[in-house]
């Protein structure tokens, strides 16, 4: 999501949120504006709004970017938002966890089936990039923060890109607006 308000070049105010406290110890306003305890959370005129995948939509959609501009881009956003989320979203999470010092322990069989599910999700991803420069074409959308944010990660999931895959990687990493984790959400 930060990414996204960055490359649409929208104006915004980041509040960090200590996603391993204990929800009930979030801020008071966090908490008003999402009960989940969950983040993301974006504030657009006093409303707020949840998931990623759906904060995504709707900047595309009411900002008129990153692919928002078009019916057919929207159309590839919500294609391309809900894949993330259903699939490579799913299992490199997972991985990542699995390899974070006192991270959650899976059994091997549960890892490899992961590990599988990324396999088929890579070449699912190379299906979607195509011979285009981002999964959106010329430009990055939406589509492109909402995997973004967990391919950013391979190496800590422990998985190698493909080759089409690491190269959008690297495309994405030389974006103007691209900015580490730390840096789009510093700490006080």
């Amino acid at each position: 999501m930060a990414l996204a308000l960055g490359l649409a070049g929208l104006a915004h105010r980041v509040h960090r949120v200590d996603i391993w406290a204990v929800p009930a110890t979030r801020p008071a306003a966090f908490l008003a504006a999402n009960p989940a305890a969950e983040v993301p959370v974006l504030i657009l005129d006093g409303a707020a709004h949840v998931q990623s995948g759906a904060i995504l939509l709707e900047i595309a959609g009411r900002f008129a970017c990153l692919g928002g501009e078009s019916a057919e881009g929207m159309r590839r956003a919500r294609e391309l938002v809900i894949w993330e989320a259903n699939r490579i979203g799913m299992c490199l999470p997972q991985l990542k966890e699995a390899q974070r010092p006192g991270g959650e322990v899976f059994a091997p069989d549960v890892l490899d089936w992961l590990r599988m599910r990324f396999a088929a999700d890579a070449r699912r991803f190379d299906l979607l990039l195509g011979d285009t420069t981002f999964l959106h074409g010329d430009r990055p959308g939406v589509g492109d923060c909402a995997v973004w944010g967990y391919a950013q990660w391979l190496d800590a999931a422990g998985v190698m890109p493909t080759p089409s895959m690491a190269g959008w990687l690297g495309r994405m990493r030389g974006l103007d607006a691209m900015r580490s984790p730390e840096a789009f959400f510093p700490t006080r």
